[in-house]
């Protein structure tokens, strides 16, 4: 029988605060993160906002001279991490073996924005002047080789690059060590900070961003003039413990990470497979991981990228696996106020998830106006709704047709799972 894992631990660096839990405040109250963009001029591009982390300070979490030879996305997953250990109150080398402690953390594209200024570098000014950390600060991997070395953890240290179901990935990914035995705690998540000029024209030539005029109401998941989606940025990062682990140090449990899904489209590189064909399959394998029906679910927090063939596909994705039960689903996408955090938008999703299990709130679809004939779910418009919430399915579907269905459970006692 699979060892049994609960989060233990949250953290978090999003457009909406640098903790998890002011983030989650504002999600609750519909609150949006997105604005004009500051991190870079946008004269030369045609998308001039962004959902940008505000007042992030490395300092406040690592040494500064260190933080200077990390990319920004790999600050944010310090930050995240160290966060989500104090959050977990355990000390890796006190109430763990380093060798049983890992970390797996996920990012879509990694230093992209550092890659960008040390390119300029070389072509304005030469070899010498190019930063002999770029490699280091680029490839995506470093997030997790950073946190390994700020937080003493000497167990699997390992990243997963699946585009957008980078974080979803790398949780289910740490799950799956954890249950086999390989470790007994890993940080896990993903981080993306790439609101580059590189990043707004690739996305926007092919025609992937939102150009809503007005910010505030550009994401707007399952709406029926919904655009495409807002670029975001941040970090999220869990802790995934064993159980029995857990119990034994009296750690508070936030949730039980249950079911992990993960497919393939084999279809388009950009495009979903049609009527969400690689989505139904994981959600499907999800459940059957978990060993739970689809009528148990009670909320999904939806992929919800505010893109026409997303919200389409992945409605239709849900309504094929849960029939008639899709109706009395609570269904929403909380990009509607983070925007697409990219890599790191699967584990931001992961703790709204558990979050939404321990208060009993399920966060709404913001920006919802006019109904899309063809979307005809629950999407919680534009309000919280208060209910118990037992089991969560998040779903995080990337670019490449990468699919991942996280399931989480309200934690019990019950030795039957």
């Amino acid at each position: 029988m699979n060892r049994r894992v609960v989060i233990t631990g949250v953290g978090a660096v999003t457009p909406l605060g640098n903790d998890a839990f002011a983030t989650w405040d504002k999600i609750k109250n519909g609150v949006t993160g997105i604005g004009p963009a500051t991190l870079f001029d946008t004269e030369k591009v045609d998308v001039h906002f962004a959902a940008e982390v505000k007042g992030f300070a490395p300092e406040d979490f690592m040494d500064k001279k260190e933080s200077r030879r990390m990319g920004r996305y790999a600050q944010f997953a310090v930050a995240a991490s160290k966060m989500a250990v104090e959050d977990a109150g355990i000390q890796i080398g006190v109430d763990i073996d380093p060798e049983r402690a890992g970390v797996w953390i996920g990012s879509g594209i990694g230093g992209l924005g550092e890659f960008e200024e040390q390119h300029k570098k070389f072509i304005e000014k030469g070899q010498r002047r190019v930063n002999p950390f770029t490699i280091p600060m680029l490839i995506p991997d470093m997030a997790a080789g950073r946190v390994s070395i700020e937080l003493g953890a000497k167990g699997i240290n390992n990243c997963s690059v699946t585009a957008c179901a980078s974080g979803a990935n790398s949780i289910g990914d740490a799950f799956r060590a954890i249950q086999k035995g390989d470790v007994d705690v890993v940080a896990a998540g993903g981080t993306e900070a790439t609101i580059t000029e590189m990043t707004i024209a690739g996305f926007s030539n092919m025609t992937a961003l939102s150009k809503n005029p007005d910010p505030k109401t550009a994401s707007r998941p399952f709406d029926k003039n919904r655009d495409g989606f807002v670029i975001g940025e941040g970090a999220g990062i869990v802790i995934l413990e064993e159980l029995n682990h857990a119990i034994a140090r009296g750690a508070k449990i936030y949730g039980e990470l249950i079911g992990y899904g993960a497919t393939g489209d084999a279809y388009h590189i950009t495009t979903p497979a049609p009527d969400g064909e690689g989505a139904q399959r994981a959600m499907r394998l999800a459940l059957a991981d978990a060993g739970i029906t689809p009528t148990e679910v009670d909320y999904i927090n939806a992929h919800g990228t505010s893109t026409y063939y997303n919200d389409l596909y992945e409605t239709l994705a849900i309504k094929e696996v849960f029939k008639d039960h899709a109706y009395h689903l609570s269904v929403s996408s909380t990009k509607s106020m983070t925007g697409h955090l990219l890599g790191a938008t699967g584990a931001i999703e992961a703790i709204f998830s558990v979050l939404a299990i321990r208060d009993g709130i399920i966060p709404p679809t913001i920006n919802y106006e006019t109904p899309d004939e063809q979307l005809d779910l629950d999407y919680v418009p534009n309000a919280a709704k208060k209910q118990d919430v037992q089991v969560v399915l998040s779903n995080s579907l990337g670019f490449g047709g990468h699919n991942a269905s996280l399931i989480f459970k309200k934690y019990t006692d019950d030795q039957s799972r």
